[in-house]
């Protein structure tokens, strides 16, 4: 039965694509769906989804990345290769296409494919020929016989075009360029300049291209994850030679997993130091492929292993002792925290940092352990001299061993004196007596981070209490008395405990 895809335009139904045996009938883009029907009422009509569209050609440009890093996506049907440097690999240009359209009418799609050393030339010959490889030089006569719409214009320039007589590309070429360009614009000119090679045409890749990347390409198809750990490593081995060369070590890497029926699979793990020895990366995506054993499907097999870095950074050696171990305490930490982000994702991993700011809650915050400043090493033994000492030690003020997220209210019936510290207070419904209290210590609000128009928040009187069970707490006064009959009294607050 013949088969028409319809999308809306205008309230209006028409078709937006048909197969083979739709065209046979007649039937073309554009068309409505009521005139269809009345023609051919046998034919199955079915309503277009964009984004499950969209969804498969990136998956189908996900697997295109086995012959090019530089893959995009061109509108709703296409897509671009760059196999410059690549045609090589697999045996020249027509063996290259063939493979890929070969490999295309395996997974049940009919692609049409061309070749030509300018992006606009290889749409037209992809679109009016099918599979054609067009040589460099050639360009002008494959565009010549073709209509309008091989020059990637719009509609309504199309439609001036034809309006005046040119309907060919190679009637437009043969116009003068100045006439053209006052009735049409410069956007004609530049779309034919592009496809003859006269102006350069960049084709951006839907994904970054790796620095580095080692691939595999298998005879026989591996399912198991001991295998593709062990491919890791083989590879993880080949990358670092090019790591050492460079002098750098990798902080993200992606392990690509290129299925024989065209699905791939991306695993990435990121380091909080460079890194580039083979059986520490191997360790990484261990841990990764075994949280995500039960989400990768093998399907019928993986017949290409791709290990690639995404993201380099400086590699500084580390002087080693006379045992041969280098003595950098952080290394073992930095590796742990490391295989715990592979294993249960980035956020499982936080680290305190110190941010400028002399409020308790704000002074210090959480950020994942690969975005935490790292603490660095000597780079050389050599002694520095001390500097001058400063004329005195500032000391910074004692802080709790454990400060609570948000202060906690406490009730305090009486205070030695109205600016004092508590005599006793209720906490979480318990009652504390004081035995001993230091304070207060002021600290105000940033006024500076203030809004325009934003209450200012009230000043604070710290105290460090000890009860008379000997447990210490760090507790603050919110605002200040005042002898005005409308002044709310000052709240208390629990801030945090100290060990």
């Amino acid at each position: 039965m013949p088969l028409v895809i319809s999308h809306r335009d205008n309230n209006t139904q028409r078709i937006a694509a048909l197969d083979e045996r739709a065209e046979a009938l007649k039937l073309r883009r554009g068309m409505g769906i009521a005139d269809a029907r009345a023609m051919h009422p046998s034919i199955d009509v079915v309503e277009a989804d964009p984004e499950a569209d969209r969804r498969l050609l990136e998956g189908l440009a996900d697997w295109c990345d086995r012959y090019t890093p530089l893959v995009a996506i061109d509108a709703e049907d296409g897509l671009f290769l760059d196999v410059t440097g690549c045609t090589h690999l697999f045996g020249g240009e027509r063996a290259m296409q063939d493979e890929i359209l070969t490999r295309f009418f395996q997974q049940g799609f009919d692609v049409r494919a061309g070749l030509a050393s300018t992006p606009g030339a290889a749409w037209a010959a992809a679109r009016f020929h099918g599979d054609r490889i067009v040589a460099g030089g050639e360009e002008e006569a494959l565009l010549a016989p073709l209509p309008l719409s091989a020059l990637r214009i719009e509609p309504e320039t199309r439609t001036g075009l034809e309006s005046v007589g040119l309907r060919t590309a190679g009637a437009v070429m043969a116009a003068p360029r100045a006439p053209l360009a006052r009735r049409f614009g410069a956007t004609l000119l530049l779309r034919l300049d592009q496809a003859l090679g006269r102006l350069d045409e960049a084709v951006s890749p839907r994904l970054p291209v790796a620095p580095l990347s080692v691939e595999r390409h298998l005879a026989e198809p591996v399912m198991l994850t001991d295998d593709i750990e062990r491919l890791v490593s083989r590879l993880a081995i080949a990358l670092k030679t090019d790591l050492e060369r460079r002098g750098e070590g990798a902080r993200t890497l992606a392990l690509l997993l290129f299925r024989v029926d065209g699905a791939v699979s991306r695993i990435a793990v990121g380091t909080s130091r460079p890194m580039r020895e083979p059986r520490l990366i191997q360790r990484l995506f261990h841990e990764r492929l075994t949280a995500m054993e039960q989400s990768i499907d093998a399907g019928f097999g993986f017949d290409l292993v791709r290990l690639s870095v995404l993201s380099v950074a400086a590699f500084d050696m580390v002087q080693t002792d006379l045992t041969g171990e280098a003595a950098d305490d952080d290394a073992d930490i930095a590796l742990f925290a490391d295989r715990v982000r592979a294993r249960l994702g980035e956020a499982a991993v936080l680290k305190p940092v110190v941010v400028e700011s002399h409020l308790p809650e704000r002074a210090v915050k959480t950020v994942p352990f690969a975005e935490a400043p790292q603490r660095r090493a000597a780079a050389t033994g050599r002694a520095v001299a001390p500097r001058t000492a400063p004329p005195m030690t500032i000391y910074p003020p004692e802080r709790p061993v454990r400060l609570f997220r948000s202060p906690e209210p406490i009730e305090v019936p009486a205070t030695e004196i109205p600016e004092g510290p508590p005599m006793n207070f209720r906490w979480r419904r318990a009652l504390y007596r004081v035995a001993r209290a230091e304070g207060p210590e002021r600290i105000a609000a940033e006024w500076w981070r203030q809004l325009p128009g934003e209450e200012e928040a009230p000043t604070r009187d710290y105290y460090r209490i000890e009860d008379s069970e000997g447990r210490r707490y760090w507790l603050y006064r919110q605002g200040l008395y005042s002898s005005a009959p409308q002044a709310a009294p000052p709240r208390w607050f629990m801030h945090g405990v100290f060990a």
